[in-house]
């Protein structure tokens, strides 16, 4: 496995993941009218491109060495969106961390964060912070492994459909 950077031309297959993984593991919460809008606002090409092209936003892919297929994703927004509610001085966020839904437990996800970790650190972040389902106790743990703890209440809309979300939050 290697890590690289995102590059327009990876946006369909990002898109792809993105799809596959948000809906393998959170599709039957859904009414199909409010995961299809929230999939066609976030996971369509052109979304993926635009969000591939911000400055702000930051995707670092894991791909099989010999063949280039794409295992999983990494996003970072720097400056977190999240900052209000921290006195961090520079916390950055982790938007989003998926995998191949048929690749997890292969500790793709554990290379992908700890990219991630030693870029903020890089950037002179002193907090990274992201949100996670209040309903997926397997994702809290994975993050309570490296230090995250929660700060917030939150939530996060599909569709009209409002999750509620933890705010974790690793000062580093």
């Amino acid at each position: 496995m290697i890590l690289r950077p995102a590059s327009l031309a990876d946006a369909a297959p990002l898109a792809q993941l993105g799809r596959d993984s948000f809906c393998a593991k959170f599709a039957h919460l859904y009414d199909p009218a409010d995961l299809k809008a929230f999939l066609d606002e976030v996971y369509s090409e052109e979304a993926v491109a635009e969000e591939i092209a911000d400055p702000l936003l930051t995707h670092r892919l894991a791909v099989e060495e010999d063949n280039g297929a794409l295992l999983g994703f990494i996003k970072l927004k720097d400056p977190s969106g999240y900052a209000d509610y921290s006195d961090a001085q520079k916390p950055i966020a982790l938007q989003q961390l998926y995998c191949d839904p048929d690749r997890t437990g292969e500790g793709i996800g554990a290379v992908l964060t700890d990219w991630a970790l030693a870029e903020a650190r890089t950037r002179g972040c002193d907090a990274m912070q992201l949100s996670v389902y209040s309903d997926n106790p397997g994702a809290q743990r994975f993050y309570q492994r490296y230090g995250f703890i929660k700060i917030a209440d939150i939530f996060f809309m599909v569709g009209k459909h409002r999750d509620d979300e933890y705010l974790f939050e690793l000062r580093l």
